[in-house]
C-alpha cells in the first residue's frame, strides 16, 4: 500500500539526482528555522513534512517543530512516522501472533487475507533464546543451539510460517547474530528509497537497545509490541517534541583505554546530568576522532543513561563503515548525496541549538568497569579492589560489623579501617557458618568465608569475589572490531606467557555476528581464545539477559550453602542485581580485553593493575600491562583480518538460515494453522464477533474496582515478566496442559500466548493492591462474592466477567512508567478492565491503553483517591464516553461512585484521548480494529 501524498503545505517536495537516479525528496530549506535544529530534529522535521495529511499531520505540527525553542519543556505532541521495524523473538512473537489473528478477521469481514501484510518493512532477529548451558568445549555452539531449538520448536515454527505468510516480513533464523548488531552491519539503511522517495532511514524496535543504530545515524529507539505492531501497520507513534542534550568531543582516546571505557564514562556523567525523556546528540570536533564502532556502542547504552536516543550524525566515518560492511556503491552515493542536500552532514565547525550542553575531552578517559549492581556506577580499575570490598559488606551477611575500606558507595569517598576484629570459623546459631574476617592485607580487612570446592578434579578454595562467569557478550561490544581484536590479543599473549583461567570460572564466547568469528581465524586468534576456555556458546544475547545458563553444581552448591558473593565480569550494557544469575550477587560491566584478565585472575578481590594477574610458564609474575595490546597492534591486525567480503559473504544469504531451520515442519497457507495443545502460540480473542462497522461506543455501568493502586506503578508492576511460579494461576494453567515444571520456561518466552499472559497480569510479586491490607503480590477481593474475599486478581476477572461486570482500575500518579510493555495494556484490555482512573499517566501506557480499547481517565486537578473519599468498594458509572460517536472527544466524562452504603461521590475525570488518532482506536475498540477495518475497506 502506497503511502497518501502529503499535502506539502510548505512546497518542500522536490527531486534529487544521485548518478543515473531521481528521487521525491522533501526539502528542510523551504522551512523557516530549520538550519539551526539538531541533526535528530531535522529528521523529525523531514518526516513530518513527508507526511503531512491534514488531520493527524499538520502543518501546525511543521510549524512547532520548525519554531522548536530550546529551553522549552516538552509539550507539543506530535505523530513520528518510523520507516521500519525491527523486533527480537521474545517481543516480536506476540506481534506476528496478532498479524496472523487478523488475517482470519479479515477473511471472516469478507476481506482478502493476503492484503493484511506489514505496511512500513519489518525484521525479525532471533537472538534470546539461546542459553550458554554447554560452555569450554569445542561443540559448546552446537549443543547449545541444539538444546535452543528443543526448547522453542513451537515459536520457530509459527515465525517461519510467518517468514512466508507476509511480505515486508523477514526473519533472521537462530544462530546468526544480534539483532542490534545485525541491524547496523547489515539491515539499516541510512536512507530509505521507496515507492520512489529517499528519505531519512528512521525505526522502533522492540528491543530497549534499537538505540545501537543511533551510531550510524539512523534515528531509533525501543518502543512496545503495541507500538510496533501499529508502525508495521502505518500508524504514526504519538511523541512529544523533546528537548535535545548537545553532547560535545574533543580531543582523542588515550593509549589503553577502550570504546566500552568510553561509554561507562558517558554513562556515568549522562546519569548525573538526567537524560530521560530527552536525545542526546554528539557533536564537536572530536566526533570526526570517535570511530563507527565506537559511536555505536555510545549509542547502544541510551538506556542506561536514560535517554530516547543518543545520536551522531552522519559524515565521512559513516560512509566507510557501510563500506566495509558490504552496502552498494549506489547506496552510499545516495546517503552522502542526501545528507549533504539536506544539512545532515556533520559540520565540526557548526553547533546547533541545543537545550542543555556537555562536554567530554576524549583524552581524560581512563580504563574503567561499572558496578556491582548499575551500569552508571563507574569506577577506575585502579580503584576496583577498594570499590569492592566497600560494597562486599552489602552482599555478605555476618554478626559483627567488620571496619570497612576504599570506596563507600553512598558518599563515594575513600575512607580508613582499622584492623577488623578476629572472628573464628564457628556457627552463628542460625545453622549458617560465621564470616570470618582475613587481615592478610594489613589493615585492610574483609569478610571472608574460604570454601573448598572440587570441579572436574581440581580442587581450589572459593571466597567473597570470586570471579565465577566472564562472559563476552552483549550487542553492546561485540560490535566493535577494536575491543574484540584487543581481548584475543590479549589472550594470545596471556596463553604465550603460559597463563590460564581459574577452574571456576564460567568462560563464554558469544559475537554479536559470524562476522566476529571470521575475522578472528582470519587473523588466526581464537586458538588463543579457546585455550582459555572462550568457546563460541552461540550468536545471541546469552549472558546479558540472564541466559548464563547455570554454574557448575559442585560451584552453584557451594554459593548457596556458604552465602558466597560470587561475581561475574560480562562485556554487556546491563549488570541489574539477580539478572545475570540466581547464584550470583555481584556483576560488573568490563571491556572483552578485561573480562579476559579477570577470567585469568579469578577474582573481583585483587589490585588487577598493580598485582601479578598469575604466574608464567617461567615462574615470573605476570601483569596487566605485560598482556595488554598496544593500540597499534590492534590497528594491525584489525586491517589485515576484516575484509568487506567477510560481511557481504555472511549476509549474502542470512533469512536462509542453516539446516536446522530449513527442515522444521512449518505450516503453509496464507492463514496460519493454530495448534489446540500449544502452550506457546494461541490464537487471541481481540477479533472475536467483529463486524465492519464499529458499534457504538457506550457508556459504562455497574463497574468494578479491580485494583486500587498508589503512585508509580510502573508497566514492570502490570505486565508479566521472570519465572513463571508453580502455585500461580500462569503455573497452575501449563501444570493442566501437561506442562512439567522444569518446562514452564519465562513469561518472555511465552508472549504467544495469552492465556499465560492474561493470567501473569498484575501478578508482580511486589505490586501492592490497596484493596487489601498489607498484601504484596496478584490479588484483589471478589466484591461479587459474600464477604468480598480475597483472590487472585485473575480468579477474580473470570468471576466478574461471568457475571458481566466491567472493571475499572484506580491509580495514583505516573501511572504506567517505566519500559512501555505491550502486555500491560494487553493484559488489562483481556482481564475486562474498561477504563483506569489515574492522577497523571506515563504518555506510552496512555497511548497503549486506547490502543486497546481501554479508556483512560485522569481525575480533576488537584483530586484524587483519597481527597474524593474513595475505597475501591463502590461501584462506578462513566456517563459522556457516548459523545465520541458525534465524532468529537469529549473533554471531561461525569463519574458517579456509589456506596455500599447508597451514598454516592460525583466528579467530572478528564479525558486522556488526546489526538484525532486515537479517538478512532478508541471508537473502533483499539489500534488493531482500526487498521483492520481500514484495510477491509481498501
Amino acid at each position: 500500500m502506497t503511502a497518501p501524498a502529503s499535502k506539502d503545505s510548505f512546497g518542500a517536495r522536490g527531486t534529487l539526482t544521485v548518478g543515473d537516479t531521481s528521487y521525491e525528496v522533501f526539502r528542510l530549506n523551504a522551512v523557516e528555522g530549520a538550519e539551526r535544529l539538531p541533526y535528530s530534529l531535522k529528521i523529525l522535521l523531514e518526516n513530518l513534512l513527508r507526511t503531512e495529511d491534514g488531520a493527524n499531520i499538520t502543518a501546525d505540527h511543521v510549524r512547532a517543530l520548525a519554531g522548536w525553542d530550546p529551553s522549552a519543556e516538552p509539550a507539543t505532541e506530535i505523530q513520528f512516522t518510523p520507516a521500519r521495524v525491527v523486533m527480537q523473538d521474545f517481543t516480536g512473537v506476540p506481534c506476528i501472533v496478532d498479524l496472523a489473528t487478523m488475517r482470519e478477521a479479515v477473511t471472516q469481514l469478507g476481506g482478502d487475507p493476503d492484503k493484511v501484510n506489514p505496511l512500513a518493512p519489518a525484521e525479525l532477529v532471533i537472538d534470546h533464546s539461546v542459553i550458554a548451558d554447554i560452555f569450554g568445549r569445542p561443540d559448546a555452539f552446537e549443543r547449545n543451539v541444539d538444546l535452543e531449538y528443543e526448547r522453542n520448536k513451537e515459536r520457530y515454527q509459527f515465525l517461519r510460517w510467518g517468514q512466508t505468510a507476509f511480505s515486508e516480513f523477514k526473519v533472521v533464523p537462530p544462530g546468526t547474530g544480534i539483532v542490534h548488531q545485525v541491524n547496523i552491519e547489515h539491515l539499516a539503511r541510512v536512507v530509505m528509497t521507496r515507492n520512489g522517495q529517499a528519505y531519512p532511514d528512521t525505526l522502533v524496535g522492540t528491543d530497549s537497545h534499537t538505540t545501537m543504530v543511533n551510531g550510524i545515524g539512523v534515528l531509533g529507539w525501543g518502543v512496545g509490541g503495541i507500538e510496533a505492531e501499529a508502525a508495521m501497520l502505518g500508524q504514526p507513534v504519538s511523541m512529544l517534541i523533546p528537548r535535545v542534550v548537545g553532547f560535545k568531543l574533543h580531543g582523542e582516546l588515550p593509549a589503553g583505554a577502550t570504546a566500552t571505557d568510553l561509554v561507562l564514562t558517558i554513562t556515568e556523567m549522562l546519569r548525573k546530568h538526567g537524560v530521560v525523556g530527552k536525545f542526546v546528540e554528539f557533536y564537536g570536533t572530536g566526533v570526526g576522532a570517535v570511530p563507527l564502532a565506537n559511536r555505536a556502542t555510545i549509542g547502544n547504552m541510551s538506556p542506561e543513561f536514560g535517554s530516547t536516543c543518543a545520536i551522531f550524525p552522519i559524515d565521512g566515518e559513516t560512509i566507510d563503515y557501510l563500506k566495509l560492511t558490504g552496502r552498494s556503491e549506489e547506496q552510499l552515493a545516495l546517503v552522502e548525496a542526501y545528507a549533504k542536500e539536506q544539512g545532515m552532514w556533520h559540520d565540526p565547525s557548526t553547533e546547533a541549538a541545543y537545550s542543555e550542553t556537555l562536554e567530554l575531552d576524549l583524552s581524560t578517559v581512563v580504563p574503567s568497569i561499572a558496578g556491582p549492581k548499575r551500569p552508571q556506577d563507574r569506577i577506575a580499575l585502579a580503584e576496583s579492589k577498594p570499590a569492592f570490598r566497600g560494597a562486599l559488606g552489602n552482599y555478605v551477611s555476618h554478626t559483627e560489623e567488620p571496619a570497612k575500606s576504599g570506596v563507600d558507595e553512598a558518599s563515594d569517598e575513600s575512607f580508613p579501617a582499622s584492623d577488623p576484629p578476629a572472628l573464628h570459623e564457628g556457627e552463628n546459631g542460625d545453622g549458617k557458618p560465621r564470616v570470618a574476617y582475613s587481615a592478610a592485607e594489613g589493615s585492610h580487612g574483609r569478610p571472608s568465608t574460604p570454601t573448598t570446592v572440587t570441579v572436574d578434579g581440581n580442587t581450589f578454595e572459593l571466597d567473597h569475589g570470586a570471579v565465577a562467569i566472564a562472559a563476552i557478550t552483549s550487542c553492546t561490544n561485540t560490535s566493535n572490531p577494536s575491543v574484540m581484536i584487543g581481548a584475543a590479543l590479549l589472550a594470545k599473549k596471556a596463553v604465550e606467557k603460559g597463563l590460564t583461567r581459574k577452574p571456576w570460572v564460567k568462560t563464554t564466547l558469544a559475537p554479536g555476528s559470524k562476522v566476529v568469528m571470521d575475522y578472528y581465524e582470519r587473523a588466526g586468534l581464537l586458538p588463543y581464545l579457546e585455550k582459555l576456555g572462550f568457546h563460541l556458546v552461540g550468536y545471541g544475547c546469552t549472558t546479558c539477559i540472564g541466559n548464563s545458563g547455570p554454574l557448575q553444581d559442585e560451584i552453584s552448591q557451594a554459593a548457596q550453602d556458604q552465602d558466597l558473593a560470587l561475581v561475574s565480569v560480562l562485556s554487556g550494557n546491563r549488570n541489574f542485581e539477580g539478572r545475570i544469575n540466581p547464584d550470583i550477587k555481584m556483576n560488573y560491566l568490563a571491556s572483552p580485553p578485561l573480562v579476559v584478565a579477570y577470567a585469568l585472575a579469578g577474582s573481583m578481590d585483587m589490585d588487577i593493575v598493580a598485582d601479578p594477574i598469575g604466574t608464567g610458564s617461567d615462574g615470573e609474575p605476570v601483569y596487566l600491562a605485560d598482556i595488554w595490546p598496544t593500540p597499534q597492534e590492534i590497528q594491525e591486525t584489525i586491517a589485515s583480518s576484516i575484509t568487506s567480503e567477510m560481511f557481504t559473504n555472511d549476509y549474502a544469504d542470512v533469512f536462509h538460515g542453516d539446516e536446522r531451520w530449513r527442515s522444521l515442519p512449518t505450516p503453509t497457507g496464507n492463514t496460519f494453522e493454530w495448534a489446540d495443545d500449544s502452550t506457546y502460540v494461541r490464537k487471541p480473542p481481540y477479533f472475536e464477533g467483529m463486524k465492519n462497522d464499529p458499534s457504538p461506543v457506550t457508556d459504562i455501568d455497574g463497574a468494578r474496582v479491580l485494583a486500587l493502586l498508589g503512585d508509580s506503578v510502573t508497566t514492570d508492576h502490570i505486565s508479566p515478566a521472570g519465572a513463571i511460579k508453580q502455585d500461580s494461576p500462569a503455573g497452575k494453567y501449563l501444570t493442566e496442559h501437561g506442562v512439567q515444571r522444569k518446562d514452564f520456561n519465562s513469561y518472555g518466552s511465552r508472549r504467544g500466548n495469552h492465556e499465560v499472559m492474561i493470567r501473569g497480569t498484575f501478578a508482580n510479586i511486589r505490586l501492592r493492591n490497596l484493596l487489601l491490607d498489607d498484601v504484596q503480590g496478584g490479588f484483589t477481593r471478589n466484591f461479587l462474592a459474600d464477604g468480598a474475599p480475597q483472590t487472585t486478581i485473575y480468579d477474580a476477572s473470570v468471576a466478574y466477567a461471568e457475571a458481566g461486570v466491567p472493571l475499572v482500575v484506580l491509580a495514583g500518579k505516573e501511572y504506567g512508567s517505566g519500559s512501555s510493555r505491550d502486555w500491560a495494556a494487553k493484559g488489562t484490555s483481556l482481564l475486562g478492565v474498561r477504563a483506569v482512573i489515574a492522577e497523571s499517566f506515563e504518555r506510552i501506557h496512555r497511548s497503549n491503553l486506547i490502543g486497546m480499547g481501554v479508556l483512560p481517565l485522569q481525575f480533576p486537578e488537584g483530586e484524587s483517591v483519597s481527597s474524593l473519599g474513595l475505597d475501591g468498594t463502590e461501584t462506578f458509572d462513566f456517563s459522556g464516553v457516548t459523545k465520541l460517536n458525534d465524532g468529537e472527544t469529549p473533554r471531561t466524562v461525569k463519574v458517579t461512585a456509589t456506596k455500599t452504603d447508597g451514598g454516592k461521590v460525583e466528579f467530572d475525570a478528564v479525558v486522556r484521548i488526546d489526538t484525532p488518532g486515537e479517538a478512532d482506536y478508541y471508537r473502533n475498540g483499539g489500534i488493531m480494529q482500526y487498521v483492520l477495518r481500514k484495510m477491509v475497506r481498501s
